[in-house]
């Protein structure tokens, strides 16, 4: 193995790291962030304070990360965990105090058929591993969104309602 690039990711040490798409990476360090790195230059973070106000971040920090591609896992050394859309970091789930102390790692299901299975109709599955011995899985429910068909439906419809009152307003428009 070769190193290609090195830089300073956190102050102090890195819990944990994952590879994501795009050549993306995501780092959790001792600092109270989680960051996502494009090479050496960070594309966006969350740090504990911003993250969950009100809880002081001297206690609480990020200890795990997992990437799918597609969202990304945190856990944290209260026994937290969170499941955030990837490289953007708007999170969809958390529970707090999933294990009775400190996550130590995380995996989503992978996509295969008995990933599948597992996952049901839920749209990620991730297992969680805590220093309390326990293996926990999280489903996301699917983010529900307008079919595209109803959502040009109601474009139509508008449209229609816009010229009718056009019409009403300014007879002989059309």
């Amino acid at each position: 193995m070769k190193k290609t690039l090195e830089f300073k990711a956190h102050d102090g040490e890195i819990e944990d790291i994952a590879l994501g798409p795009d050549n993306k990476v995501v780092t959790a360090g001792r600092d109270f962030q989680c960051c996502v790195w494009q090479q050496d230059q960070l594309v966006t973070g969350l740090r504990w304070h911003e993250n969950l106000p009100g809880i002081p971040d001297k206690a609480y920090r990020y200890q795990a990360c997992s990437d799918s591609g597609t969202f990304l896992g945190l856990g944290t050394v209260t026994g937290s965990v969170a499941i955030h859309i990837a490289f953007s970091l708007q999170r969809l789930y958390y529970v707090k105090e999933a294990h009775g102390i400190v996550v130590t790692d995380l995996a989503f299901v992978p996509e295969s058929r008995p990933g599948r299975e597992l996952l049901g109709g839920h749209e990620a599955a991730l297992l969680s591993v805590a220093v309390d011995s326990r293996c926990k899985l999280h489903l996301l429910p699917v983010r529900r969104s307008l079919p595209v068909w109803l959502l040009l439906l109601l474009c139509a419809g508008l449209i229609v309602a816009t010229i009718l009152l056009l019409q009403l307003a300014f007879p002989g428009f059309l």
